[in-house]
């Protein structure tokens, strides 16, 4: 507030902090590692930590650590009339201040009230909230988090569910399993035991109604992309970046395919949902993808064994091909959205439903062989950011989609069963007539 500019890391790491930026884009944002509800961890772009200097005078502001310490560590005092401003309290027990543009230091020790002319005063821009079970596990604490997640696991999936699948033409569930799932019930912190009994759950009432079950596992540890969904503290991909994830998700596959291997509803693993490209190496992804499969084989000779391909931009989609085709009982995975890409942001409703017909079908060939890997369609729903798009619309975009994966050799997925909102929801697809699937196996 004092001088008008954004607090940033020089190069976006690994050097001081200074308060010279006239904007904010990207590589001067920070992620902040909530620890309670006023105590964080600052990272920045170059994924070091935000510190307190321990030699010299001990206020100097860095940003070198690559694991966060005691000298990383901040509180974040709030303004009770605005909460965006703020005073951020080292473990000196002093509070940050940039009085100029080249150097922030911890070394403010008056109170000095919230005005604009006070250095020690930030305001401070939420970007983004992240979600997934890393942050709700960690929001709530060790206290109110196992509770809240036993409630969740007790009554979001639940035994009528699967009633409804089989009721509805459904065969097969793909269900998304998260790394610390194999360390229940003492997963590492934050996260909480109960996920296992949920999965044990699953397995029992898919046999009830005779559904076929796909195990992936949906969130490695590291996390292989940025999103939510992979457990992910803050965003970073760290998968593959040591040998140690690696050997942990062949480890997590192993337990996994040990565990229901014996089941007869037990159908296939996926070794991994999205990696992400190009922070995923394609010959890291590769070993991995080999030792997983090796993995479910020491268990299992008849379930099938699913590799995602990678996500991004400029993927050879046939990049697995080598490996896959080398082995038995094996499956590509695709996902298909009409979401999130310059190619979508400007089409029709009918320009989106030939893009269905005409581009997803020469997708599918370019992928499909006579022999193997099978294709699977893992993951897609009807939603899509046509322009002038109607209700009528929409069961055309559906039933496209249906026609067309429909071919694929080894099926197709819907994300997800449940969702709050509604076209991503298969649930409320099928109850309102969007979706009739005794017209389409």
């Amino acid at each position: 507030m004092y001088l008008g500019k954004y607090v940033s890391a020089e190069g976006g790491g690994g050097s001081v902090l200074d308060a010279n930026g006239t904007s904010a884009p990207g590589w001067k944002t920070f992620k902040l590692w909530r620890i309670d509800e006023k105590t964080f961890n600052f990272r920045v772009f170059r994924n070091q930590f935000v510190g307190v200097q321990s030699k010299g005078d001990g206020r100097r502001v860095i940003a070198e650590a690559t694991t966060p310490g005691e000298m990383e560590t901040f509180q974040i005092i709030r303004n009770a009339n605005d909460s965006s401003r703020v005073r951020i309290r080292a473990t000196n027990g002093l509070f940050l201040q940039a009085k100029t543009q080249d150097l922030v230091t911890a070394d403010y020790a008056g109170d000095g009230g919230w005005e604009d002319n006070n250095p020690s005063v930030f305001v401070m821009m939420i970007l983004r909230t992240r979600q997934g079970e890393y942050q709700i596990t960690n929001g709530y604490g060790p206290d109110k988090a196992p509770q809240v997640m036993k409630e969740h696991w007790k009554t979001f999936t639940v035994e009528d569910d699967f009633k409804f699948i089989s009721e509805n033409g459904i065969n097969t569930v793909r269900i998304p399993v998260g790394w610390w799932t194999t360390k229940d019930p003492t997963p590492p912190k934050p996260f909480v035991g109960g996920s296992l009994i949920a999965l044990d759950n699953a397995f029992v009432w898919a046999q009830k109604y005779g559904i076929k079950v796909i195990v992936d596992l949906h969130a490695a540890p590291g996390a292989q992309n940025g999103y939510d969904h992979t457990g992910s503290r803050d965003g970073s991909v760290e998968w593959g970046k040591s040998n140690k994830t690696v050997q942990q998700s062949v480890e997590a596959i192993e337990f996994l395919t040990a565990r229901y291997a014996q089941n007869t509803q037990l159908y296939a693993v996926e070794l991994m949902n999205e990696p992400q490209s190009p922070e995923i190496a394609l010959d890291t992804l590769i070993k991995y993808y080999k030792a997983g499969y090796e993995a479910v084989r020491r268990h299992s000779s008849s379930a099938f064994v699913v590799m995602s391909n990678r996500i991004g931009d400029d993927i050879n989609q046939r990049e697995l091909f080598p490996l896959a085709s080398s082995l038995q009982l094996t499956v590509i995975d695709v996902h298909y959205y009409n979401l999130h890409s310059d190619v979508f942001s400007n089409m029709t409703a009918k320009q989106n439903i030939d893009y269905i017909n005409h581009n997803r079908t020469s997708d599918l060939k370019y992928i499909t062989t006579s022999a193997r890997p099978l294709t699977f369609v893992g993951e897609w729903a009807a939603v899509w950011e046509a322009s002038e798009s109607t209700e009528d619309d929409l069961p055309n975009y559906v039933n496209a989609q249906l026609k067309v994966y429909g071919r694929t050799s080894f099926g197709w997925a819907y994300w997800t069963l449940k969702n709050e909102e509604k076209y991503w929801s298969l649930q409320w697809m099928i109850q309102n007539g969007y979706i009739n699937l005794t017209h389409h196996i």
